[in-house]
């Protein structure tokens, strides 16, 4: 199978969530599977080199949390991947904006999708003092998992938990241990010397984030009645977190170990006598089991992995959920049993049969059976025909060497169409913003390259007409670049014998045309504007809202910027008439639009900085702006119902032809 994961945490990260993604991958590639991983793990130069099979998108930190990196929404890039290179299967883990543009991208190329229930965010919300937006939270985790096609939680208390707040399709997936790497055999007596521990003192252990949510003051808490009998004994906390220099500065005697990874967990994990584990708010547990498998007595509430796999005075002791008294009470009780009991034996034993291998395997089933009965995504997504077919386009305002221009998205918008004319009308190449430094991009290159491709391979005609920020070809116009033309205007003749007035439309702006150095400081405003546009919309992702286009909003509410759309329109239909012209097609002002103005027909191609939008003549002359996310659903659609079709046909055919094979195998042709 190939399987795709996306996620917001991913190793080298430290925690539950990483831990076990990075399990679920290692034991699906070591069963022969395909598995990219799309996260937001920072890289060092080292380790971005032995990424193989991995993508990290962008992210922006959790506001006084930034150990916590919040992935932003990344759907256009994950759709062009998976077209490509679609997946079987796609198992979103974080509930994030990138985590919701994942499963929306798999929806729309009908590819199963699956949603974990890693962490209660909802819960922890208590834990920062923010209850009165747990409501919310959960309708939105509601949202994100039901739009998947199904749910996996860590354990059954909290799939009954989400079937009863209506999460749909909730399954069972179970976490293993690595019993090889923890293991009593890793105990460590030079690193306990260096704690200040003999062999006979008793050493507490916390691990995990330190953060509010693990009720870490509960623990130091228990740790302090230990003291109080067995002076000599000692406090580790391994990990990192929001809470750290609080709780070093207030428990000057407790051993801050920082974060640990691999053997050194081990080795920490195996030279302990007594893991303490007061989290409330976990799915499951991870660092529960490591303790037991390391061969330690651990203290833990009744619920999660303790639930599951701690049995009361045999292998682990435990308290009631939310009971502090007790908790504090089964840690001395536990700090008093010998330190080599029967218990901590029983512990690491009953962990022996916890592998991941059963784990990874129920997980795979799962991926599988949710292909069941539903066509093969990859035969949907990988036809040949998802193309749309078109007699022209007319593109504009693409704005090549600019930060903003989105030309991954019009070359796969041409890509993904087959037509006989193609209208560069104006602002393909931004020449002001070249002169102030502009960025050139592999992309802008390679966007000309096809143009070129598809005028000699495929005998494509096209015109380019100059526009405002390309001005500088209006010195050479009109001209001839191979079999390219390069005009001012042009007059496209429709099927039906319409003729269209074909024109960037500059010349109908009085900025542009008389008072260029206006127009000039207005472009370099509207650069100024656009990186505030995109911070601000970064944080729009953060909140869950779609993108907001702050020049739009601004041509729909100014005053001023709303009477010059309507003199720019007018100005635009006359010409059209003195042209002798039925319509008119156009740009520059970056609004879409396809108007019958009395007897005019007005066509705006838009732009591929914000609306991403062309204007098309169909193959019966009728014409119509399309948007590109419009047009990516249609392919789909399109390509789904063609393979759908297929498909039924297919068994329409085996139906027919099934009774003579079973004739023929009664009469013996047939092995």
């Amino acid at each position: 199978m190939r399987i795709e994961f996306v996620t917001d945490t991913f190793p080298p990260d430290v925690n539950g969530v990483a831990m076990t993604l990075g399990r679920l991958v290692e034991g699906l590639r070591a069963q022969g599977h395909l598995v990219h991983v799309w996260h937001t793990a920072e890289r060092s130069a080292e380790q971005s080199g032995e990424a193989f099979g991995e993508t990290s998108l962008p992210s922006i930190p959790l506001p006084g949390y930034k150990e916590v990196r919040v992935g932003l929404p990344g759907r256009l890039k994950l759709l062009r991947r998976w077209r490509k290179k679609s997946p079987d299967a796609v198992y979103v883990a974080t509930e994030s904006l990138l985590g919701l543009s994942a499963i929306k991208a798999a929806a729309m190329l009908r590819i199963p999708v699956a949603a974990g229930f890693h962490t209660n965010f909802d819960q922890y919300l208590e834990r920062y003092n923010l209850r009165t937006l747990k409501p919310a939270a959960l309708s939105y985790l509601k949202k994100v998992h039901n739009r998947a096609d199904s749910t996996f939680a860590p354990s059954r208390e909290v799939v009954e938990r989400l079937e009863k707040e209506g999460f749909r399709d909730v399954h069972l997936l179970g976490r293993g241990v690595d019993t090889l790497q923890f293991h009593p055999r890793r105990r460590d007596e030079k690193l306990r010397r260096e704690w200040g521990a003999a062999e006979e003192d008793p050493v507490v252990l916390m691990v995990g984030r330190l953060a509010p949510e693990k009720n870490l003051e509960l623990g130091i808490a228990a740790f302090r009645k230990i003291q109080e009998k067995k002076p000599n004994a000692q406090c580790v906390i391994v990990g990192d977190g929001p809470v750290r220099g609080s709780l070093s500065a207030q428990h000057k005697d407790v051993i801050f170990a920082g974060v640990q990874r691999g053997d050194d967990l081990a080795r920490h994990y195996a030279s302990c006598d007594l893991l303490l584990f007061p989290s409330e708010t976990e799915t499951f547990g991870n660092v529960l089991l490591e303790g037991m498998a390391s061969g330690l007595s651990t203290v833990s509430y009744d619920y999660a992995a303790s639930s599951l796999h701690v049995e009361h005075g045999v292998n682990g002791r435990k308290a009631p959920l939310g009971d502090d008294e007790a908790f504090i009470a089964e840690a001395v009780a536990a700090a008093s049993d010998d330190l080599r009991s029967q218990l901590r034996e029983n512990a690491h034993q009953g962990m022996l049969q916890m592998g991941w291998d059963k784990v990874v395997e129920t997980f795979e089933e799962r991926l599988r059976k949710m292909g069941e009965g539903r066509l093969n995504a990859r035969t949907i997504n990988r036809r040949k025909p998802s193309t749309m077919e078109y007699r022209s386009i007319f593109v504009s305002d693409i704005h090549l060497g600019t930060q903003d221009s989105k030309v991954k998205e019009v070359i796969d918008f041409l890509k993904h169409s087959k037509f006989e004319k193609l209208v560069l009308n104006g602002d393909i190449i931004d020449g002001w913003a070249l002169k102030r430094g502009g960025t050139w991009k592999k992309s802008h290159s390679k966007f000309v390259r096809y143009i070129f491709k598809v005028m000699e391979m495929e005998d494509v005609e096209v015109v380019y007409l100059r526009g405002n920020h390309d001005d500088i070809l209006d010195r050479f116009l009109p001209m001839a670049f191979g079999p390219m033309k390069m005009v001012k205007e042009h007059i496209h003749e429709a099927l039906n014998g319409k003729k269209y007035l074909v024109v960037h439309g500059d010349g109908f702006d009085t900025v542009s045309t008389d008072h260029k150095w206006i127009a000039a400081a207005g472009a370099v405003a509207y650069d100024q504007l656009m990186k505030v546009n995109r911070v601000y919309n970064n944080y729009r992702s953060w909140r869950g809202k779609e993108y907001f286009s702050m020049s739009k909003a601004i041509k729909c509410k100014v005053k001023s910027a709303v009477s010059f759309v309507d003199r720019y329109q007018e100005q635009l239909q006359m010409l059209a008439r003195r042209k002798g012209c039925e319509g008119i097609i156009c740009g520059h002002i970056h609004t879409p639009a396809d108007e019958q103005l009395e007897d005019v027909h007005y066509l705006n191609s838009g732009d591929w900085v914000e609306s991403l939008s062309a204007v098309v003549e169909h193959l019966d002359g009728t014409f119509e702006v399309i948007y590109y996310e419009d047009f990516l659903q249609k392919i789909h659609d399109d390509a789904a119902a063609k393979a759908e079709s297929e498909d039924s046909e297919r068994i329409v055919d085996l139906s027919s032809v099934r009774p003579e094979v079973e004739a023929s195998k009664q009469q013996g042709t047939v092995s």
